[in-house]
């Protein structure tokens, strides 16, 4: 299966330590050489890369490490393909326009039949069974809400139902943006660790490159990494259990059905 990176902070933070550590198992230390991608969100705005290449060998996810882009929330993805060609239209995160806002999805299994459920207003452009699960997921908001739902807790709610009802489809793990919050959902297999002060020094399971935060962080800075499995050796990883959703804001959590 692929796996997942995401980050939600208080503070513009750039995320080139832990990709460096995933880009590992995009063909050299993990089998999930059928393409990566990144999204990094700048308020509403977002930069966003997808190759099909493997990520150790990609040039463009070479870049994108060496660029220290400062975001508070960044998606992830690398890919092992099992349904769809590995193509570039294939490779995650999936983008859509909704509500005003950049929407990413990131999903790490299979579903079963879901291309036999009805689509709302949304395509997918590919042909993985994810887009498909995330075109649902978006036309299944859209016909419930005309526009974003107030208080926030009732699109929570409601997100908590559908990724419940996708989990019941198969295997997913499921990382997704509205630019404002970071929705995780857990099938089988997720992780967390929140760091914040005091910083402390965490080197990589995947590579020979450790960090002392201490150095690049101030007192406030709060940062929470979720990976499919835990991307440090030296540090405690929170593992969530299975059927577990959480929305992160800042990097804290702001709702969670646990």
């Amino acid at each position: 299966m692929c796996e997942l990176l995401g980050m939600s902070a208080n503070v513009p933070t750039d995320i080139c330590f832990s990709l460096t550590g995933l880009v590992q198992r995009g063909g050299k230390t993990g089998p999930h050489k059928d393409g990566w991608g990144i999204g990094f969100y700048e308020g509403k705005g977002l930069r966003i890369f997808h190759d099909p290449e493997p990520g150790i060998e990609s040039k463009i996810a070479a870049f994108v490490r060496k660029l220290p882009i400062k975001s508070e929330i960044v998606i992830s993805h690398i890919r092992k393909a099992n349904r769809g060609k590995v193509e570039l239209k294939n490779t995650h995160p999936f983008v859509r326009e909704f509500w005003g806002s950049y929407w990413t999805f990131a999903h790490n299994g299979q579903f079963k039949k879901i291309k036999t459920e009805p689509l709302g207003d949304f395509r997918p452009v590919g042909t993985t069974d994810s887009e498909y699960a995330f075109c649902w997921l978006l036309g299944k908001l859209k016909k419930k809400f005309k526009e974003s739902p107030q208080p926030e807790s009732k699109l929570f709610e409601t997100l908590e139902i559908l990724m419940t009802e996708l989990h019941q489809k198969g295997v997913s793990n499921i990382l997704l943006s509205d630019s404002k919050h970071l929705y995780t959902f857990c099938s089988t297999k997720l992780s967390w660790i929140t760091r914040k002060s005091p910083f402390g020094k965490a080197t990589l399971l995947d590579a020979d490159l450790s960090i002392d935060f201490r150095k690049v962080t101030t007192p406030g800075d709060r940062v929470t990494v979720i990976a499919t499995n835990p991307l440090t050796s030296n540090e405690e990883w929170n593992l969530y259990k299975p059927g577990q959703f959480q929305v992160w804001k800042k990097g804290q959590i702001v709702f969670s059905n646990e």
